[in-house]
């Protein structure tokens, strides 16, 4: 006689929902987690901590509670249960507060009532889990166990709705007071999603008096999708409570917040689902369970992180849609960037390649890192002449440019030595040195072809390497202004430190389109004349505080602050005359405080007159930028120094290059 299957749709529907509510608590651990981790600073943020925690225990105690052996053990997990549900009420009432604060509504009664509602929190735990008054002992028949309502259940019930229901509407107010569209957004998701957890988690079960399959079944599917609601509702919660505080762009904010789903959450209860299931698996395949545990997770984790992988792009324009092709254009740019192991490597491939065409043992490349110094990039063989030799070789073809050699060679001291340049020809990177095979550079056709396009590659990678670092040593300028600036669109969107941040004041230079020209004008007056002392720069209030620290002369007032923004251009470390970090200072020292001229500038620093002329505007332009950051990061003012007349001039203490610029 056969034996017949038959399906129990009420275990089914208790192993989903421990299946939900083990995932529940991953992704409210792991929410958690990330609004610590990100947003601590932030008040709202840590309000919902405290939300988080409370649902991190109702539901890790319905988990532990449907695998308790015991009658007794999994009464204790319920009444554990209640450390989260008497608080709830508390953690919502504070998570409101805290989001109305942002809009600039800060009732004082707000604290005494967020305090108060933590106080009755203990209150109502230490009654339901010491004694009978808010719960009693109830049922525990698989697959529910319920505690059953005391007489003081009534009071928990009408203050948990009060609480949730009130925190929903205050934070209606704030959706209302809020001023951005954006902000508004927000807003409204958060006020869909605020009541979610609240409704999800409440004890109905403690005021029935269920009994049989088929209402066991009705409950069942009403937990199932009340959990899923949850866990969509936090998710939404959490992704509009992000952006509180955070001072980094929204994009790489749903970005962050995305992939940590993915690869946290997700992964973490699709491994606890697999879990689960092993036991049935178990008994397909009739091995023990440790090994079918084992393959389980590894084949999991796995296979999930390559599919996360796999969709990164996919998922990247859905979170990216207004910006596709400049986030597209950041990320080939962080594959594509060269490191100096990168160049290194690269250059090493390049010599090799030089070395087996021209058949030598060595070859190297170097370049110029200061006014007395170069530097050996890298090397084939071995050989490589010593310091002074290799100053010498820069300075002669620097000046020779191999004119005289053939596909600009020269020979040198028993080396074939070619200079290498940027893409214009004009400023040199350094040069290539081979070892010579013949007393005169002699190459056959072949040869030459292939060396014209290993040395272009060559040029282009040292060029290249140049243009990343001015970048680079721009970027870490003008970080502070980056920082600043998300710092003040944060604060804006949620009305928080506003009156923290400096602004700048009406009818500053720093708003007119002449400002970086005034600059200039300053600049090329440095040591006196008229368009230092009578700058419309004198109007800056950093120069007003300077003013009384220079005797009330309004020249060396400029000046200084002028200096101060030269100096914040200044590298870390030892001065460098043709290092790709020091070109901006450098040319600032030497054309407007020493007062050289053009031609020997540019021969210091190893590079054309037109290059210098380039290089001399971006230069002006960070110092420009440098006084607007000195201006908006000021401390407060405590008493002003007093408007400064347009024909104030300076009255001693001039520079021997004064009278020269003045004449000028």
């Amino acid at each position: 006689m056969t034996e017949t299957f038959v399906f129990d749709w009420t275990l089914f529907l208790s192993f989903g929902n421990l299946v939900l509510s083990s995932a529940l608590a991953i992704l409210a651990l792991s929410l958690l987690a990330y609004i610590l981790a990100y947003n601590f600073h932030s008040g709202v943020a840590r309000a919902f901590c405290a939300l988080l925690a409370c649902v991190l225990v109702v539901y890790s105690s319905d988990i532990l509670e449907a695998r308790a052996s015991t009658i007794a053990a999994s009464a204790d997990w319920l009444r554990f249960q209640w450390l989260g549900l008497a608080f709830i009420p508390a953690a919502y009432l504070h998570l409101a507060s805290e989001v109305l604060r942002t809009t600039g509504l800060r009732p004082r009664w707000w604290r005494v009532a967020v305090v108060g509602s933590y106080v009755m929190g203990a209150m109502l735990c230490g009654l339901a889990v010491g004694t009978d008054l808010i719960v009693r002992g109830g049922f525990y028949e698989p697959p529910i166990s319920r505690l059953s309502s005391g007489p003081l259940f009534w009071l928990f019930a009408v203050y948990y709705a009060f609480t949730a229901l009130y925190g929903a509407y205050n934070i209606y107010q704030a959706r209302q007071r809020a001023l951005t569209p954006t902000v508004r957004r927000r807003m409204t998701y958060l006020t869909l999603a605020f009541i979610g957890p609240a409704v999800g988690v409440f004890p109905y079960l403690a005021t029935t008096t269920m009994s049989g399959r088929i209402l066991a079944g009705v409950v069942l599917i009403l937990s199932l999708v009340g959990n899923v609601a949850v866990a969509v509702t936090l998710v939404v919660m959490a992704y509009t409570i992000a952006y509180y505080g955070a001072l980094t762009p929204d994009r790489v904010i749903r970005h962050r917040l995305i992939h940590y789903l993915l690869r946290g959450p997700l992964v973490a209860a699709a491994v606890v689902i697999l879990i689960l299931s092993v036991p049935k698996i178990e008994q397909v395949l009739d091995l023990p369970r440790d090994t079918v545990v084992l393959f389980t997770v590894v084949l999991a984790i796995v296979l999930l992180e390559l599919g996360v992988n796999l969709a990164k792009p996919f998922i990247d324009r859905i979170i990216y849609w207004q910006d596709q092709a400049e986030v597209a254009w950041i990320q080939e740019l962080d594959e594509r960037l060269l490191t100096t192991t990168d160049l290194q490597q690269f250059l090493s491939n390049v010599l090799v390649a030089i070395c087996e065409t021209l058949r030598v043992p060595n070859a190297f490349i170097a370049g110029p890192v200061g006014e007395e110094r170069t530097k050996v990039e890298v090397s084939s063989g071995s050989g490589v002449p010593p310091q002074g030799v290799l100053i010498q070789w820069l300075q002669q073809v620097h000046e020779e440019s191999g004119a005289n050699g053939t596909l600009g060679f020269t020979p040198v001291d028993g080396y074939w030595v070619r200079p290498l340049r940027d893409r214009e020809g004009e400023e040199m990177l350094g040069f290539l040195a081979v070892t010579a095979r013949t007393p005169q550079v002699n190459l056959t056709p072949a040869e030459t072809e292939v060396l014209v396009a290993l040395i272009e590659q060559a040029e282009l990678a040292l060029a290249d390497r140049r243009l990343q670092q001015s970048v680079f040593a721009s970027l870490n300028r003008i970080m502070p202004e980056i920082e600043r600036f998300q710092q003040l669109g944060s604060a804006i969107a949620y009305r928080e430190q506003v009156a923290a941040l400096p602004t700048p004041e009406a009818g500053s230079p720093l708003a007119d389109p002449n400002f970086e020209r005034w600059v200039k004008e300053a600049l090329s007056h440095y040591w006196g004349g008229p368009k230092l002392t009578r700058s419309p720069l004198l109007r800056l209030e950093v120069v007003r505080e300077a003013l009384a620290r220079e005797g009330g002369n309004p020249g060396r007032a400029l000046r200084a602050v002028l200096n101060s923004a030269i100096e914040r251009l200044r590298p870390e470390g030892a001065r460098q005359m043709a290092a790709t970090d020091w070109v901006l200072y450098n040319i600032l020292e030497l054309k407007f405080i020493q007062g050289k001229r053009v031609r020997e500038i540019a021969d210091r620093l190893a590079m054309s007159e037109s290059d210098l002329y380039r290089k001399q505007r971006v230069a002006i332009e960070e110092v420009a930028r440098a006084l607007a950051a000195m201006e908006a990061l000021r401390p407060p003012e405590k008493s002003g120094a007093g408007p400064l007349s347009d024909g104030a001039t300076e009255a001693k203490g001039l520079h021997p290059l004064e009278n020269k610029e003045r004449n000028d």
